[in-house]
């Protein structure tokens, strides 16, 4: 399975847009924003449990990164409320499900095979400009960044990016191209681009950067 697995080029994906899809696991849910692989698979998605399901339990080989959107994500090492950011590495391994339901926003098999730093965070919900960074290391760059109206978050962009709106609209120039984001929007912009974000309101958004340098290697490992 293949989507937006083309990462030379520009990927907005409005995923309130999007139908849910079933999983192998009965009352699981996804909607896929990136895809190469089919269960094993590199993959980017959002994750919707209903209450009471979960997973069987399971070693995340690759690596997993996720933030909590809704409800309350529960594994038997912690329950993970709205606002959690939490970061599994190669080799970690739970079970993991919600009492009550949650939806989550994931990513796996896209760590280096050595790293093996876990971490989690609560995102800061303040009424002021404010980056919180989360992890910064020789791969990747991963914050939390509120903007307040009217205000601009640029990046400049060299090996790679992505943005997750949390809360918020902004419209987005890229490319001489303007286009609006909203709650849930995922954008992935290759290596080379840069970016600028306008904020409409109060913006929260989730972003990476720096991680895209070694993505051929990434798909080499599920198979690709």
């Amino acid at each position: 399975m293949k989507i937006n697995a083309n990462f030379e080029s520009t990927v907005i994906v409005h995923a309130q847009q999007l139908d849910w899809i079933v999983s192998p696991m009965p009352g699981v849910e996804r909607k896929p924003l990136d895809r190469v692989g089919e269960e094993l698979a590199r993959a980017t998605s959002i994750v919707r449990y209903a209450p009471g399901s979960h997973f069987s339990p399971h070693v995340h080989t690759g690596g997993e990164e996720f933030f909590v959107l809704e409800g309350v994500f529960q594994d038997e090492h912690a329950d993970y409320p709205l606002g959690t950011y939490v970061r599994n590495p190669p080799q970690s391994s739970h079970t993991p499900g919600s009492e009550l339901g949650c939806t989550i926003f994931v990513k796996l098999w896209q760590f280096e095979p050595e790293d093996r730093y876990q971490m989690t965070a609560k995102m800061q919900d303040v009424d002021t400009s404010y980056k919180q960074c989360l992890l910064e290391n020789a791969h990747e760059k991963v914050s939390f960044v509120t903007l307040m109206p009217n205000e601009t978050f640029v990046v400049n962009n060299h090996k790679g990016l992505e943005v997750f709106m949390l809360a918020g609209e902004a419209s987005l120039q890229s490319n001489g191209e303007t286009f609006g984001l909203a709650v849930y929007s995922w954008l992935r912009q290759p290596v080379g681009e840069s970016l600028k974000l306008t904020a409409k309101g109060k913006v929260q958004i989730w972003c990476k950067q720096d991680h895209l340098g070694g993505v051929e290697k990434q798909l080499e490992r599920v198979g690709f």
